[in-house]
């Protein structure tokens, strides 16, 4: 076994309390970062987004679209002229009450737009458990820190109390020395 190994299975075992080989993947990896003194913060959206095609950039589009606010007004607005060109307007409207070809368009577009958005929400879902991940790695690494931090105050109060008790020894010692020369 590498003095390598050796730190690490002794940093698994200090830390988390298992060997090495009993930790998941996301704490191995934690622990070679952590000995290689990285930085454990991934920016996920970059790289989720890198990878996109452009179907998925499209379905993202069509889904912030649609749920906008500028979408509903457009929407209320070209059914408000349908209704109103073939209702007032024309003399031979060509979709006459009850808006047979309407309705159909309206079908139409739900049946494409509802599966456009739930591949861009299952996408989104697969970047938020990405970023969970993340913040997991960076909450692990952080709590790992601090009780390296808390080890290191430990022995340094252990090696201040270690030099004041030599110290207050030291001077025991002459008062001893200063009660003896005193006493002859």
């Amino acid at each position: 076994m590498t003095v390598n190994e050796q730190n690490t299975e002794q940093a698994a075992r200090k830390w988390f309390a298992k060997s090495f080989g009993d930790l998941s993947h996301a704490e191995r990896w934690l622990l070679e970062r952590l000995a290689q003194r990285k930085i454990v913060a991934e920016n996920v959206s970059v790289e989720f987004h890198s990878d996109l095609t452009f179907g998925q950039r499209l379905a993202d589009s069509v889904s912030r679209f649609g749920g906008s606010w500028t979408f509903i007004i457009l929407f209320a607005v070209g059914l408000l002229l349908w209704t109103g060109l073939n209702s007032y307007v024309l003399h031979k409207p060509f979709d006459p009450y009850p808006y047979i070809f309407l309705n159909l368009m309206l079908s139409m577009l739900a049946a494409v737009q509802a599966p456009v958005i739930m591949m861009s929400q299952n996408r989104q879902a697969a970047m938020d458990r990405m970023d969970a991940t993340n913040d997991y790695k960076v909450n692990l690494k952080a709590e790992i820190e601090i009780m390296a931090l808390h080890d290191k105050l430990d022995q340094m109060r252990t090696e201040q109390l270690a030099a004041l008790l030599a110290k207050q020894q030291e001077q025991i010692d002459l008062l001893m020395k200063l009660v003896d020369s005193r006493a002859r």
